[in-house]
């Protein structure tokens, strides 16, 4: 049972790796309760329309009953499974935008009120410096995965993580990370004057 929000619906976006051989156990698991969380904090996953650790993600948000929008690198429904073979289960609705996936990855975060990242690689990796540069809250799912360790690195390295300071969350719980990255989302629309 999704719990009464009363605030706007979030749109908090999951990203993570299609091909997840290397994530490590209990990747689908973190995915599915992440997806649950979304959920339970009456906020709206939105996806990549992909497979992997979004698409656990997916899963575990349809089990509570949660409403789940994917943003596909296809122009078209039959695009998107014919030659990305990408799943259309676990979604309400389904954006195909027709970009491939850089200008996806592009439109997926500029959709979402904040970003949720898990196990990934390269696409991740583009999927958090967009992030980082529109300087989105992001919250870093941390697990038996080295992804969180990276981005961990690439920020502090960064000249510019000054600007992202309380805007960048870890935590190996989704529900924590929920939590935060709902808080992080009401100072920054309160801050906004919405």
């Amino acid at each position: 049972m999704a719990q009464k929000n009363h605030h706007p619906k979030y749109k908090i976006c999951v990203s993570g790796a299609a091909e997840t051989s290397y994530c490590g156990p209990d990747a689908f698991a973190m995915g599915e309760e992440l997806g649950r969380e979304i959920t339970r904090h009456g906020c709206v996953l939105v996806d990549g329309a992909t497979t992997g650790f979004p698409f656990w993600a997916a899963k575990g948000a349809k089990e509570e009953n949660g409403i789940v929008v994917g943003i596909s690198p296809a122009a078209s429904e039959h695009q998107h499974i014919k030659n990305y073979n990408l799943p259309t289960d676990y979604h309400d609705l389904i954006v195909y935008t027709g970009f491939d996936y850089s200008g996806r990855n592009l439109l997926l975060i500029r959709a979402a009120d904040a970003v949720v990242f898990g196990c990934g690689r390269m696409g991740t990796i583009n999927e958090f410096t967009i992030a980082f540069e529109d300087k989105k809250p992001i919250g870093i799912l941390q697990g038996s995965w080295e992804t969180d360790e990276l981005f961990k690195e690439l920020i502090e390295k960064s000249h510019r993580a000054t600007e992202m300071e309380g805007k960048v969350v870890f935590s190996e719980s989704p529900k924590d990370l929920l939590d935060k990255l709902v808080g992080i989302i009401d100072r920054d629309k309160a801050d906004n004057g919405r």
